[in-house]
């Protein structure tokens, strides 16, 4: 069976194609293609309230794309999800139905909440350590999903309107952190030690920079010294130095500046990046409703 799943968020477009074989009777989850592309649709909405006609045109053509890669792979199943950016473009729904009449693809609006909840369609909690607790923290270009597991089960969900592209255009206030701030020291507390686990294109980088073994977590500390670097270099120094493409270069400093605040107002001092994202969760998503109906 192959699955596939369309994530539009504020920054980029994702299209994950996954083949589920049975194995030992349970499910393994193969890649077979990533397509991402950097709509940055949260530059027109954070700033404009709607979607420019230039990056209106890049979705349509993006789907059409992604509709004839699934074509081409043969996909069974697939789900398409818009997150901030569409959730608050005056013009989301006209888009929606511009898609929908010319690739076919139908684009569900999800809530923050909704994406905090994807995330646990990962499993993420079944292989984890009963005597840890753990705070995931999924960054994007127009929010920041925290969940909160505790003896392998989700205590706390919550999304907030605080991301690399709302951070990169200046539309993240005092007040924002603050209530980030205070919902963190009132909800993420726990007698058993805490750890972070990190999603996102931006992590990713940060922890495949650091050389980090897979399955090792990277430190708070050293996320402190890799945003002082990146906050003192500009954005064609950072592209020059790290080889980086400028859609990254210019959002990773924001990105590392949510971790360190989140990982410092929960006292976290670890952080593990496992590579999954809300792509993978609906995945996950379409296979867990598909073997439920059996």
């Amino acid at each position: 069976m192959k699955i596939a799943a369309i994530d539009i968020g504020s920054n980029a477009a994702r299209l994950l194609i996954n083949e589920v074989k049975i194995s030992n009777n349970k499910p393994e989850f193969i890649k077979l293609n990533l397509l991402r592309i950097p709509l940055r649709l949260g530059m027109d909405v954070f700033t404009m309230g709607m979607i420019g006609q230039e990056r209106e045109k890049m979705v349509i053509d993006s789907m059409k794309i992604f509709s004839d890669l699934m074509r081409i792979y043969k996909v069974d199943h697939y789900r398409a999800c818009a997150t901030s950016a569409m959730r608050d473009a005056s013009n989301g729904n006209e888009i929606i139905r511009q898609v929908k009449e010319t690739s076919g693809i139908n684009i569900e609006i999800i809530s923050g909440d909704e994406e905090a909840t994807l995330i646990y369609e990962n499993h993420v909690a079944e292989g984890l350590d009963k005597e840890f607790s753990y705070l995931y923290i999924d960054v994007g270009g127009g929010s920041t999903e925290l969940t909160f597991y505790e003896n392998g089960k989700m205590v706390y969900e919550k999304s907030f309107n605080i991301g690399t592209i709302r951070l990169l255009n200046n539309l993240v206030t005092l007040e924002n952190w603050q209530e980030m701030k205070e919902e963190i020291k009132e909800n993420i507390v726990s007698k058993r030690p805490l750890v972070a686990i990190g999603s996102g294109g931006n992590i990713n980088k940060v922890f495949s920079m650091s050389k980090t073994k897979d399955g090792k977590p990277m430190t708070l500390a050293h996320l402190k010294k890799v945003y002082k670097e990146f906050n003192e270099l500009s954005v064609e120094e950072r592209m020059t130095k790290h080889t980086l493409r400028e859609d990254r270069a210019d959002v990773l400093v924001h990105a590392l500046r949510i971790f360190n605040n989140v990982m410092s107002w929960s006292d976290i001092s670890r952080i593990f990046v496992p590579k999954i994202s809300v792509a993978d969760g609906l995945i996950h998503n379409i296979y867990s409703q598909l073997h439920e109906k059996k």
